[in-house]
């Protein structure tokens, strides 16, 4: 089970399948099933060392069955297990809003539309959705334009973020997308 939670603070904000967790236990030489896997997540799970974010359709408004991002409680946990990966910040950053975002909506997804991936969905108790795309910085052209192409693919009128490091340009808006500050947004 240890495994397979290092595995998971491992793939933190990448989509994540048990067939994935089984077969990197495999490789590093540990006996291991998808029957087995499967039991030690849903034991994280209810034990509430990590929270599961399925992916859910935009367009079509529906969840999907295949491939969910796994998020920690306690980012604390991943620097005892992972040592070499203290300086992961884009991973860690996204972890934290991904668990702000479950203290301030009903429900959160990772959101699928056409062919893009928007970092979460958020749902609201008055089924109000909130976009959101999370980015260590933006300053380079390149990143930013990667970061806005998947809101800009959303059709509907909910409100879209970018939520970044940057100290410079803290606050933006690009055709409705809002750029804002991951440290003032925290605040709000």
């Amino acid at each position: 089970m240890e495994r397979v939670i290092q595995s998971l603070y491992f793939s933190i904000g990448s989509q994540v399948s048990i067939n994935k967790i089984t077969n990197t236990l495999k490789s590093a030489e540990y006996s291991s099933s998808n029957k087995t896997v499967d039991r030690h997540l849903g034991g994280i799970l209810n034990s509430l060392l990590m929270y599961e974010a399925k992916r859910y359709d935009i367009c079509g408004r529906q969840l999907l069955n295949s491939q969910s991002k796994y998020y920690g409680v306690d980012m604390g946990i991943r620097s005892i297990l992972l040592p070499d990966h203290q300086e992961d910040f884009g991973h860690i950053i996204e972890n934290i809003v991904y668990l702000e975002l479950l203290r301030r909506n009903k429900a959160v997804y990772v959101g699928e539309s056409s062919k893009y991936e928007v970092d979460f969905v958020g749902i609201s108790d008055m089924k109000e959705l909130s976009y959101y795309q999370v980015a260590l910085t933006t300053m380079d052209e390149k990143v930013l334009k990667r970061e806005l192409r998947s809101l800009e693919q959303i059709r509907d009128s909910y409100p879209k973020y970018l939520l970044t490091l940057d100290t410079i340009n803290r606050t933006a808006n690009y055709n409705g997308i809002q750029k804002l500050n991951l440290i003032d947004w925290l605040l709000s």
